[in-house]
């Protein structure tokens, strides 16, 4: 079969054996060569003059070789771009059951609030006196957080929930060293299910990471976390609910056992949109937490941009609260840059400025447009979806930890798939087929083969109807042994077949290179 190029279909492009086309093209499903292979790299759409005489001012660190990128017409540049954006699979597009990743609607409502020209246009050089409606803004965010956490301080400039884990163990390390145990406290105890991020966030800055036993339960007991406990441990990172779907019920057990040791308690606020209006995480003895902006609080989900993963902090904890933040002053709302001009003991900046201003505006947009009653039942929906799709499929898929009720995700094993000849990647590319981005894969560690599916609160009943009929369906062919190339094979009908995703990260090709010419045959 040959493409539009006149060359032979590459391996991994979808098949075109059924009805095939001259172009290559399905209706709607365009397909397109990569744009170096579309522009020519002598033109461009856009005419420049040649500029005047001048002296570079890049200390010789100025370009000296062609930049290389393909010439293209406006219509063109324009056309590559929306191809790709068609082949992307997003929240607009359908159910997006990424567990532990809430993907959830973005609200054009906040999405209008964040383009107003005074929050768009603000600059962080601005003199403190023309932003005071931003710093109002901040403060109000703040002041909201701290509320739904039952916390006494926040820091709104860390750009993302990793980033906010660093914030918050900083201010841990801070407290620590300013008691004068820096030295002998330096062991942080993180569960076997935990995000991958929290021994890593505790390693960067100089701890010692023992794990907390997986029980078959998938909750962390406080009996296995007071055997680790000494006058070395400085932490716990414990997710809650957790990793597995699950509120930890020993939560406030742990706190005090914590505390009693001279600890402190870090959870990661990842699943925080489980409970929301529920349960304050600082009435149950956390000392920080990391809010995921994106998850709990509907602000867009990476894209390319910062995020923001605001840390709120305990009163054991505020006065090292990093700078910069918002305080009322003598002439309005400031914001204190330097640590001297603080009166508490800042452990110092986590980063330049402070913070994302678009995705504070979405949130606070957020808040104000649910209310409390809103968000407490944005959480109550979020969990009733999970458990609704549990007992949906509960019948045809294994639950590793029994028929427990989930929080606002539920975990499935791979049990329910022994000796089919289907893995749980088969079937997450099955899914593809269907229309549906696949749950994530093989998370957490603890569960062999996992699958974690959160349906999040934005999907109407008949939304979740149509997904579990499509996994029952799904579940049943893996199982019946009378089309294992079903998923075998999968995907079929997406712009790519399935690839090698092993090698594309161990040996990624990061620049395009043009293909050896092909040799005419000699007459």
């Amino acid at each position: 079969m040959l493409n539009r190029q006149g060359r032979p279909t590459a391996a991994g492009e979808a098949g075109t054996n059924e009805h095939p086309t001259f172009t290559g093209n399905k209706a709607l499903a365009q397909v397109e060569p990569l744009i170096f292979e579309i522009g020519r790299l002598d033109v461009t759409g856009v005419d420049l003059d040649e500029p005047a005489a001048f002296t570079p001012r890049l200390g010789g660190q100025e370009r000296k070789d062609a930049i290389n990128l393909p010439g293209l017409s406006e219509p063109e540049a324009m056309r590559h771009y929306v191809r790709l954006s068609q082949m992307n699979y997003g929240i607009d597009t359908g159910l997006f059951p990424l567990g532990s990743c809430t993907m959830k609607h973005n609200a054009r409502l906040n999405e209008r609030m964040a383009r107003l020209p005074g929050f768009s246009d603000v600059h962080p050089l601005q003199p403190v006196s023309t932003v005071q409606g931003a710093l109002e803004l901040m403060k109000e965010l703040a002041h909201y957080l701290m509320t739904l956490t039952g916390t006494k301080a926040v820091s709104l400039s860390p750009k993302a929930g990793a980033h906010g884990e660093l914030c918050g163990m900083m201010a841990i390390k801070a407290a620590i060293e300013a008691k004068g145990e820096g030295k002998t406290r330096n062991v942080v105890l993180v569960p076997e299910s935990a995000h991958g991020t929290n021994p890593a966030t505790a390693a960067l800055i100089g701890f010692v990471v023992k794990p907390v036993p997986a029980r078959d339960d998938g909750w962390v007991h406080v009996d296995d976390v007071k055997k680790l406990l000494g006058p070395d441990v400085a932490a716990i990172m414990l997710t809650n609910p957790n990793t597995c779907g699950l509120f930890e019920p020993q939560v406030v057990e742990i706190a005090k056992a914590l505390h009693d040791a001279g600890a402190y308690f870090y959870c990661d606020g990842a699943n925080f949109n489980a409970i929301v209006g529920k349960a304050r995480p600082g009435d149950l003895g956390i000392d920080a937490m990391h809010i995921n902006l994106h998850k709990t609080f509907s602000t867009p989900h990476g894209g390319g941009g910062p995020g923001a993963g605001p840390v709120v902090l305990s009163d054991r904890l505020a006065p090292f609260a990093p700078v910069p933040f918002v305080r009322e002053g003598k002439k309005g709302l400031e914001l204190v840059e330097h640590e001297s001009d603080a009166a508490e003991k800042p452990f110092g900046r986590m980063t330049a400025f402070h913070g994302q201003m678009g995705m504070y505006v979405r949130a606070l947009a957020y808040m104000l447009s649910h209310g409390a009653d809103g968000m407490k039942q944005a959480s109550e929906d979020a969990v009733l979806n999970a458990n609704y799709i549990r007992a949906g499929l509960s019948d045809l898929l294994s639950l590793p930890f029994g028929d427990k009720p989930c929080m606002h995700e539920v975990l499935f094993d791979d049990a329910w798939l022994k000796d089919s000849g289907v893995t749980t990647l088969d079937f997450a590319k099955a899914m593809i087929d269907e229309g549906y981005h696949p749950m994530t894969m093989y998370f957490p560690l603890v569960v062999h083969g996992a699958m974690l599916i959160e349906p999040t609160e934005s999907e109407s009943k008949s939304s979740l109807d149509l997904f579990i009929a499509t996994l029952r369906d799904l579940a049943m062919a893996a199982t019946s042994g009378n089309d294992k190339s079903r998923f075998t094979g999968a995907p079929y009908h997406s712009p790519r077949r399935r690839l090698d995703e092993t090698r594309a990260a161990r040996s990624p090709v990061l620049k395009w290179t043009p293909p050896a010419p092909i040799a005419e045959a000699a007459e």
